[in-house]
C-alpha cells in the first residue's frame, strides 16, 4: 500500500509540474520514513550513483559535442550531404536526413541535432519551396537519430545505470541508427516523388569528394571513438576525453574559430547541462533502489509471465509502454527512472540488455516528437514559424517510417547485436 502510495504520489507532483528530481527526492525520502528506513541511505545511494569512472563520459561527450558545435562544421555537413544525396527526390529533405546522421556522430543528442541543423536546413528549405511544416517535421524525424549513433549520452547513462558494457552500448546503435535513416530516406523519396518537391542535379566526382573532404573532421569524430574502443586503445570514457581534444584541437589550431570566450561558454553550458543530468541520476538512484528492494522488476516479470513467455510479445508489450511513457516524460528522464526497473524484467526473459537498450532509448527520443511533451517539436516550430498543429500534422506521416525501424530494431536483435559480438564476444543468449 506505501508502494501504490509512493508512486502515485510520484504522478501526481509531475503532473503539477514539480522538477522530476524532486518529485523523486520527495516521494523516496517519505516512503523511507514511513518504512522508518535511515535517511543516511538517500546520501549513501546518491554518492554511490556519480562516484564512477564510467560517467566521466557524459560531461566529456558532452563537451566534445559542444566543441565540435563551436568550430562551425553544420555548413561543412551540409554541403557534403547535399553532394553525396542531393540528387534523390527530395534533395534538401534528403540532405536534412543524411546530415542528421553525421551530426549524431557528434552531439549524440536529438535536441542539439534538432535546432543546429534545423536553423540551418529549415530556412534553407522554405527558401525553395518545401512547406514550413514539412521542412520542420523531417528536422525533428531525422534528428531521433542522434542518441543512438555513438557517441550517446543516452547509452552512457544505460550503460552505469543497468551494469553493461558501455562499448558494447556504443557500437549496438550504429546498425540501428543506419537503419533509421535508410527507411527514413525511402519515405522520403516517396513522399517528396509524389509531391514534386525539387531535387539537386547530381554532383560530380570532384564536387563530392571536395565537399567530403571539408566535412571529413566532422566524420572523423565518430571514428576515432569507435576506431579506439574497437582496437582497444582506450575505453568508452578514454574516448571521451580524446574526443575532448580532438574538437580542440580543431577549432584552436585548424580552423582557428574558437577562443577563449567561446571555450568559457561551451564550459558554462557543459556543466549546467551534466548538473542536471548528473542531480536526475543521483536521486534516481534512491528511488530506484526502493523500487528493487521492494522486489518491483519481479512482481513485473510475474504479471507479464502470467500473459506470455515468448521475447518478441514482451518487447512489443515494453515498446507500446516505453511510447506512453515518452508522451509525458523527457526521454534522458525516464530512462533513468525506468532502466534500473526494466531491464532485471527483460533480462528473466532471455532478451540482450544491449539490445533492449538501443530499443529502448530509441523509442522513448520518438516521444520528443509527439505531443504533448514533444521538446524537439516545439524546437522545430519555433525555428521554422508555423502553428503548432499545422506543425504535428506535417510530422504525422513520419511516424511511419519511425514505428518501422521499432519494427526492424525489435524484429532483428543481430541488427544491434552483431557488432558488438563481433568485437567482444557473444552476450546472453
Amino acid at each position: 500500500m506505501l508502494l501504490t502510495i509512493m508512486l502515485l504520489l510520484l504522478v501526481l507532483l509531475i503532473l503539477c509540474g514539480m522538477p522530476l528530481f524532486l518529485a523523486m527526492g520527495l516521494t523516496s525520502v517519505g516512503f523511507l520514513m514511513a518504512t522508518d528506513t535511515s535517511l543516511s541511505m538517500v546520501a549513501q545511494r546518491m554518492t554511490t550513483a556519480v562516484d564512477s569512472f564510467l560517467i566521466l563520459a557524459i560531461p566529456f561527450f558532452y563537451l566534445a559535442g559542444e566543441l565540435m558545435n563551436a568550430c562551425k562544421l553544420t555548413d561543412k555537413i551540409v554541403a557534403m550531404s547535399k553532394s553525396l544525396v542531393g540528387h534523390f527526390h527530395g534533395g534538401l529533405a534528403q540532405v536534412n536526413i543524411f546530415a542528421s546522421m553525421i551530426f549524431a556522430g557528434m552531439s549524440g543528442s536529438a535536441t542539439a541535432d534538432t535546432a543546429a541543423l534545423g536553423s540551418v536546413l529549415i530556412p534553407g528549405m522554405k527558401k525553395e519551396g518545401y512547406p514550413a511544416e514539412f521542412a520542420a517535421a523531417v528536422t525533428v524525424a531525422s534528428a531521433m537519430v542522434g542518441p543512438i549513433i555513438p557517441p550517446s549520452i543516452g547509452m552512457v547513462i544505460y550503460g552505469a545505470l543497468a551494469d553493461v558494457s558501455i562499448g558494447r552500448l556504443l557500437l549496438a546503435g550504429i546498425l540501428p541508427g543506419v537503419t533509421v535513416i535508410i527507411v527514413q530516406m525511402i519515405f522520403t523519396w516517396y513522399l517528396s516523388r509524389k509531391r514534386g518537391y525539387p531535387r539537386y542535379p547530381r554532383a560530380t566526382m570532384g564536387e563530392a569528394a571536395r565537399a567530403t573532404w571539408k566535412g571529413a573532421p566532422a566524420v572523423f569524430f565518430p571514428m576515432i571513438i569507435v576506431g579506439g574502443i574497437l582496437s582497444g586503445v582506450f575505453t568508452p570514457t578514454e574516448a571521451a576525453a580524446v574526443a575532448v581534444l580532438y574538437g580542440l584541437t580543431l577549432g584552436l589550431l585548424v580552423y582557428r574559430n574558437v577562443g577563449p570566450v567561446e571555450i568559457w561558454r561551451t564550459l558554462l553550458t557543459v556543466s549546467w547541462g551534466t548538473v542536471r543530468v548528473l542531480i536526475i541520476v543521483a536521486i534516481a538512484s534512491t528511488f530506484s533502489w526502493i523500487l528493487i528492494r521492494e522486489q518491483v522488476p519481479q512482481q513485473i516479470a510475474g504479471f507479464l509471465g502470467d500473459f506470455t513467455t515468448d521475447r518478441y510479445a514482451i518487447l512489443a508489450l515494453m515498446v507500446v509502454f516505453l511510447l506512453l511513457v515518452g508522451l509525458f516524460m523527457v526521454a534522458s528522464s525516464a530512462e533513468i527512472v525506468l532502466t534500473p526497473i526494466l531491464v532485471p524484467v527483460v533480462m528473466s526473459f532471455g532478451i540482450d540488455p544491449v539490445h533492449f537498450g538501443v530499443l529502448m532509448i530509441f523509442v522513448l527520443i520518438i516521444g520528443g516528437g509527439t505531443p504533448p511533451v514533444g521538446v524537439l517539436l516545439f524546437i522545430a516550430q519555433d525555428i521554422a514559424q508555423v502553428p503548432f498543429n499545422r506543425m504535428v500534422r506535417a510530422m504525422a506521416p513520419y511516424y511511419i517510417p519511425l514505428f518501422a525501424a521499432v519494427v526492424i530494431i525489435a524484429a532483428f536483435p543481430q541488427l544491434s547485436l552483431w557488432i558488438p559480438n563481433m568485437v567482444f564476444g557473444p552476450g546472453i543468449k
